[in-house]
């Protein structure tokens, strides 16, 4: 498995520089020169704040910051959601949030296994990163595979990075901080182990990789059926009301359940398309060289993660589709 993610990983980065990408606005522009992120976070609810990745691909440009990073000041200590692709990141993450806040940092959440969760936690020694056991385990796996892959790629931000894994395992639940009653639930599909954060003080959800907005899902863990049924399972919280306002780990944040659907729709399509090309004979190749539909033909990361998704997912469908019919 750590040699086929590697490998997926690297075809991305062929791709790259024919991803799309919605930049960032010229005051948050990534500056190479000086290797400054220019994080800037942005308040979305009553104490919370996300600072916002590209929705892009991991591309020199943007400092390889496609992850939308996330805190909480609970009055009480502040909680810290992802901690983005680098030490650097990490680092500045640090400054951008003492800048906004005096609170202390009681928790930092790593919400599955891929680098641009983890590569930050260097700079959180003193507060060790919390994780789920699968994305913990996954971490140590592949960390060095993704630093080799993400080095080539990124450059120079990535200087001083060790891949660092989380360092508690912490279990799905309740708990209370400040004024602020948060959930942590565990979920399955982008990963074997999604964690999702439910703020149920501010009706905020942190979604994790679980939810792609404007931009194509990678899937190199992935399980599209289980993610097919934590989908539901989100957009059945927000019928519920459990939630108002969801930040997805890549894409803008948003009311309502739009990256929901929106993630669905391309699963469904993904997985459409390799059955029935798999039933036709249809070669690799040729099935590379597929064309999106419309409505997701403006969507970052095109064609790097289709094309990742295909080598990985294609095989498993053409030796189904050459099993014999049951009697």
């Amino acid at each position: 498995m750590k040699a086929l993610c590697t490998a997926l990983l690297a075809l991305a980065c062929t791709c790259t520089a024919l991803a799309q990408a919605t930049p960032p606005s010229p005051g948050q522009r990534p500056d190479r020169a000086t290797l400054d992120y220019h994080l800037q976070p942005r308040r979305i609810a009553a104490d919370t704040w996300v600072i916002e990745g590209a929705v892009a691909d991991f591309l020199p440009a943007n400092g390889c910051n496609i992850i939308n990073t996330a805190f909480i000041a609970t009055g009480e200590g502040v909680v810290v959601i992802n901690t983005g692709p680098s030490r650097l990141y990490g680092e500045q993450q640090r400054r951008a949030i003492a800048a906004v806040t005096p609170q202390p940092v009681r928790r930092v959440l790593n919400l599955n296994l891929h680098p641009d969760y983890f590569f930050g936690n260097q700079a959180w020694a003193d507060v060790p990163p919390q994780a789920l056991a699968g994305s913990i385990a996954g971490m140590h796996a592949e960390g060095a595979g993704y630093a080799d892959n993400l080095y080539r790629l990124c450059g120079d931000w990535m200087q001083g990075t060790e891949p660092t894994p989380a360092r508690e395992t912490l279990q799905p639940k309740a708990f209370t901080l400040g004024t602020h009653r948060l959930e942590l639930r565990r979920l399955q599909g982008h990963t074997r182990d999604d964690l999702v954060l439910l703020d149920t003080s501010t009706g905020v959800l942190f979604a994790g990789g679980l939810v792609f907005a404007e931009r194509v899902p990678t899937t190199p863990h992935a399980d599209p059926a289980q993610w097919r049924h934590s989908l539901d399972t989100l957009e059945q919280w927000q019928r519920q009301g459990q939630f108002q306002l969801l930040v997805p780990s890549h894409g803008p944040v948003a009311k309502g359940v739009q990256g929901i659907a929106q993630t669905r729709d391309w699963l469904q399509w993904l997985t459409a398309l390799l059955q029935d090309s798999a039933r036709q004979g249809v070669d690799l190749s040729e099935l590379l060289r597929t064309p999106v539909p419309t409505r997701f033909a403006g969507w970052a990361a095109q064609p790097a993660e289709l094309q990742r998704s295909l080598v990985q997912w294609y095989p498993a469908y053409e030796r189904r589709a050459l099993l014999p019919a049951p009697p």
